[in-house]
C-alpha cells in the first residue's frame, strides 16, 4: 500500500454506473464491463449492511462485499437505491387486532411503513428465526418482520401467543 493512502480509506475494486435503462453497470479493476448487475443480501434480516454480492444476469457472483459501508459513497448509494427498489419486508411495530384465533384470520398491524391488514392463513405462516425474530408471511406473499418479539407491546405479545 502507498504511504500517501490512509489504511483506512476504502480502495475501489469496481465502479458502478447506470446506463441509459438505469441499470447498474459494474466496471471491475481489470476493466471488464458487467452489464445489469444486480445487487442481492446474503442476510438481509440479521446482517442487512453485511454480505452483498453483486449478480450478473446469468447469476453469477460478479463482485463480493463483505460490509457495505467499506464501499465508496457513490457506490454505496447506487447499491442501496437498488436493494430499496428491489425490497419490500415491512417490520411490525404492533399488532392492533385480529378477527379471530382461528384461521385464515385478518390482522390489523402497525409496521414501520404505516398501519395495514394482512391474512394469515395458518400458524405455519409464522416463522421463528434467530434469537426472538419472526418472519409472517400473508396470502399474497408478503412477508412481515417482528425483529424483536421481546420489544413487543403486551397487547401485541399476547395475541402472537395464541399463534405461536
Amino acid at each position: 500500500m502507498p504511504n500517501d493512502v490512509p489504511a483506512t480509506t476504502p480502495t475501489p475494486m469496481f465502479t458502478l454506473d447506470r446506463n441509459r435503462f438505469g441499470r447498474l453497470v459494474l466496471i471491475a479493476e481489470d476493466g471488464t464491463v458487467h452489464e445489469g448487475v444486480v445487487p442481492v443480501r446474503a442476510f438481509p434480516i440479521s446482517a442487512p449492511q453485511g454480505g452483498i454480492g453483486l449478480m450478473s444476469t446469468d447469476g453469477h457472483e460478479v463482485v463480493w462485499i463483505p460490509r457495505l459501508e467499506d464501499v465508496p459513497q457513490a457506490e454505496r448509494d447506487m447499491i442501496e437505491a437498488e436493494l430499496a427498489s428491489r425490497e419490500f419486508m415491512p417490520e411490525i411495530q404492533r399488532i392492533v387486532s385480529v378477527s379471530t384465533y382461528a384461521t385464515p384470520s385478518v390482522w390489523t398491524v402497525q409496521t414501520d411503513r404505516g398501519k395495514t391488514e394482512l391474512v394469515l392463513r395458518g400458524e405455519e405462516a409464522i416463522r421463528r428465526l434467530a434469537g426472538s425474530t419472526l418472519l409472517i408471511s400473508d396470502t399474497h406473499g408478503i412477508h412481515y418482520l417482528i425483529r424483536d418479539l421481546t420489544a413487543l407491546d403486551k397487547h401485541s405479545r399476547k395475541i402472537l401467543d395464541r399463534f405461536l
